[in-house]
């Protein structure tokens, strides 16, 4: 138990082991699955692990906030740039994957590389 440190001593936050954080505390993407964001408050502790060269930031989950939700007017920009990312700029046709950037135009558009 390398890095145990609950009184935070030794690395400034409470320290605990990879998978040995107490109950209420939860990574962000725990978080996340329970539909939950930190909500502004400061990491109570942390997770570390491989030899200190990982660490994972834990917050309370009694502080915890819902997720938001985006507004329709963001929503329907976000939808508006994912259909670019698709839109090829040869041929103008929306493709059902993206356009590789390296390239610029859609794979019917690009010309055959030959080795």
């Amino acid at each position: 138990m390398a890095f145990y440190d609950p009184t935070g001593e030794r690395y400034g936050l409470p320290t605990y082991p990879f998978k040995f954080a107490p109950d209420g505390l939860l990574t962000r993407r725990q978080l996340r699955a329970r539909q939950l964001r930190p909500g502004g408050q400061e990491p109570a502790a942390q997770l570390m692990w491989r030899r200190g060269k990982r660490i994972a930031y834990l917050f309370r989950l009694d502080l915890a906030m819902p997720k938001r939700t985006a507004t329709p007017a963001q929503q329907a920009a976000i939808n508006k740039a994912l259909t670019a990312r698709r839109t090829c700029t040869d041929c103008g046709q929306v493709k059902p994957y993206y356009i590789p950037r390296r390239t610029g135009t859609c794979l019917d558009c690009t010309p055959e590389v030959t080795s």
